[in-house]
């Protein structure tokens, strides 16, 4: 070998050992790729150790070797058993109900259609048979997608919801459906649905079998949630939305309720008996046999929107007491149903309570008197609108000795008011001294200036009673008398293109009727009584407030009142066609010369007392 070519076999060698080093990869790339080659391998162990522990459930997957579902060149995973074992991976045992086709099962009685889901073991929907939305479509409860609905947990650290899963159905016939959820080896969750031949009520059980070996031992509890859109059904979206929320009761306690207004959610901190998502006229009510432990989350959102037909979101979030025996259930019964009275307190749970009749007495006048005389009179098969009068015209023949003698007292004072203006006229620098003489003027005629008063503030109870009543009586809904085709809501004879401040985008005539028969009756009134300027004032403002309010509200309340009104201006005429005023102003004059010998009332003794700590000598 010469010399050049030596050189030669060096200069080669030199550039082979450059050209290794410059191409040798770098530490950070040498790192990357052996975390790469390690997740490989992780991936390639998992996949096998998923496939062995479940190769009798899916036996597709246990037939292909795992090396072969993954190239090693990009690491793709695409094959479809590959997505199988996706599938294995998040849902474990119940990874074959994590795909399947939807199919449907209605059970149905007399009153109600309730139409079952695989995909979830759910009620999908709840058609009311008696019953259509405010633009004649069918009452639909528990909607479509606009619910949700199933229980949550873990199975081998995995979180499940029966929500997206499909169940077999087990068994079925005309009234009740199984749907179960297999985990092989006899394990499995049951839905029972049971639907009655009649009434609105659905029996629900879950039933587990075997879920002991699944589900860790230090779970005590397994999560139920349902959630529920509340679509408008009514009118006055406006109205629907002001009655509509969550209510819950405790075991041995009332009914109580988020806020109609605004969103709120509480944790509810003992056990609960059931909770209600309620609506205007109808609810979906989740009841417990028993009771749901505790805590019970409950929450309602407010959507602001006037125009869409979403009024709000309703959830609940339950807790299903799990005490990892080897077969266990849980009872529960779902109403899906009307907010009727008697129908609701017939369950004997205390659910006729979600009926806003009022608090304290006016629940009670609503209740014992007022609901008992709408029912009888319903029973006749009558026209509504007359159902309201012959109503209207009970209740005030109830309170005919209680007007008659607010109406005497009236009278009295009519007889007064001459004598009452010049005393008024005399002090009317000094309202001490005014009032003074005024009570010794009173005391002289035997005249309390309270008497027209009180027998009015004993009606108000009724007159407040009503004020709930027509608005929560599912028994007016869509029912129409003369031009209002809907009592439980706002009549109109004109819609408005633009909405007026206060008042609305309508005219409602029943709501002018009453306001002009209220200043009608007004203006009597202050004619038979020495009035105060601002009072007066106040008395006819009073009733061009209500024009606006009840604009919006239900004509068959703004009918009744109206019709309240004219039976008053009947009952007035008729008392004043039998009551002399002379005779009252003789009866007067002959008390005021037994001086001395009325006995002065608390109030009068008051202001006299008030009137001598001031300096003014006590009038005898």
């Amino acid at each position: 070998m010469d010399r050049n070519s030596i050189i030669g076999l060096l200069l080669i060698g030199l550039i082979l050992v450059s050209y290794s080093i410059w191409m040798a990869p770098s530490k950070e790339e040498m790192e990357a790729r052996q975390k790469q080659q390690d997740s490989i391998e992780q991936v390639m162990q998992q996949e096998q150790e998923i496939a062995q522990e479940t190769a009798e459930e899916i036996t597709p997957v246990a037939a292909v070797p795992v090396e072969e579902l993954i190239q090693l060149n990009d690491t793709t995973l695409n094959s479809d058993s590959l997505k199988q074992l996706q599938l294995l991976n998040q849902y474990g045992v119940f990874a074959a109900n994590a795909e399947g086709e939807e199919s449907h099962t209605t059970l149905e009685n007399d009153l109600v259609v309730v139409t079952m889901c695989n995909k979830g073991g759910r009620i999908k929907s709840v058609l009311l048979k008696n019953y259509k939305t405010y633009d004649q479509r069918p009452v639909m409860l528990m909607e479509g997608d606009s619910s949700i609905f199933g229980l949550n947990f873990f199975v081998q650290n995995r979180e499940v919801s029966t929500n997206n899963l499909y169940f077999n159905v087990a068994s079925s016939n005309d009234s009740t459906i199984v749907y179960r959820l297999d985990a092989g080896d006899d394990r499995h969750i049951d839905f029972e649905w049971t639907l009655p031949s009649k009434g609105y009520t659905v029996d629900f059980d879950i039933r587990f079998k075997g879920l002991n070996q699944l589900i860790s031992q230090n779970t005590n509890y397994l999560d139920l949630t349902w959630r529920q859109d509340i679509l408008q059904k009514e009118k006055s979206i406006q109205n629907e939305k002001a009655t509509s929320t969550v209510y819950f009761k405790y075991p041995d306690e009332d009914a109580d309720h988020l806020s109609e207004t605004s969103s709120e959610k509480e944790n509810l901190s003992t056990r609960s008996k059931w909770v209600s998502f309620k609506q205007q006229y109808f609810n979906t009510t989740l009841i417990a046999d028993a009771s749901f432990d505790k805590p019970t989350r409950i929450e309602v959102i407010q959507h602001e929107s006037e125009t869409d037909s979403l009024l709000k979101t309703m959830l609940a979030n339950f807790t299903i007491p799990f005490s990892h025996k080897s077969e266990e259930s849980f009872g529960m019964q779902f109403y899906c149903g009307p907010n009727h009275f008697q129908t609701l307190k017939r369950l004997d749970l205390g659910m006729e309570k979600i009926i806003p009749l009022g608090w304290g007495i006016f629940g009670w006048v609503n209740k014992f008197m007022v609901i008992p005389i709408f029912n009888f009179l319903n029973r006749f098969d009558m026209n509504f609108g007359l159902i309201i009068l012959i109503l209207t015209i009970a209740i005030k023949l109830m309170l005919l000795p209680l007007t008659y003698k607010a109406y005497m007292s009236t009278a009295k004072m009519k007889v007064l008011k001459p004598e009452m203006e010049e005393l008024q006229a005399k002090h009317k620098e000094d309202q001490m001294k005014m009032q003074q003489e005024l009570m010794g003027l009173y005391r002289k005629a035997g005249v309390n200036p309270l008497g027209g008063c009180l027998p009015v503030v004993l009606q108000m109870p009724i007159l407040i009673a009503m004020f709930r009543f027509f608005p929560a009586s599912i028994e007016l809904r869509q029912e129409s008398f003369l031009w209002a085709k809907d009592l439980s809501t706002y009549d109109s004879i004109l819609d408005l293109p633009f909405s007026i401040p206060f008042y609305g985008d309508h005219v409602s005539l029943f709501t002018i009727l009453m306001t002009i028969s209220t200043l009608l009756y007004t203006y009597l009134n202050s004619q038979m009584t020495a009035t105060n300027p601002q009072m007066k004032w106040m008395m006819y403002l009073m009733p061009v407030m209500f024009l606006g309010i009840f604009n919006n509200y239900s004509s068959g309340l703004s009918y009744y009142y109206f019709l309240a009104n004219m039976i008053s201006f009947g009952q007035q005429y008729l008392f004043r066609s039998f009551v002399n005023d002379d005779a009252i102003h003789a009866k007067i004059q002959e008390n005021k010369k037994k001086k001395g010998t009325q006995k002065k009332s608390k109030f009068q003794q008051r202001l006299e007392k008030m009137a001598k700590e001031r300096g003014y000598p006590n009038k005898k």
